[in-house]
């Protein structure tokens, strides 16, 4: 289970029928992304990080580093905030 992205959706207020609309997926394919049963193509990975606003290639880190996510979404927001 992809903890993380569950988190991220639901910290952006939306249902998974959401993101998968705005990523151009089946809901399904998502659900499966979410649960990690499948693995996103880096293409499908990089509309979702689009529609979440976070990196893509989180997708593809070890799991250990999960929060490692976090970390690197705070310091997008911090260095978004200081580049305005």
């Amino acid at each position: 289970m992809r903890e993380w992205l569950i988190k991220t959706r639901e910290e952006r207020g939306m249902t998974q029928d959401q993101v998968a609309k705005n990523a151009d997926i089946e809901r399904t394919y998502y659900n499966m992304i979410e649960r990690g049963k499948r693995r996103p193509s880096v293409e499908v990975a990089k509309r979702i990080g689009q529609v979440l606003h976070f990196e893509w290639t989180s997708f593809f880190t070890p799991k250990c580093n999960e929060t490692t996510l976090e970390e690197r979404q705070k310091n997008q927001v911090q260095h978004k905030e200081g580049t305005q």
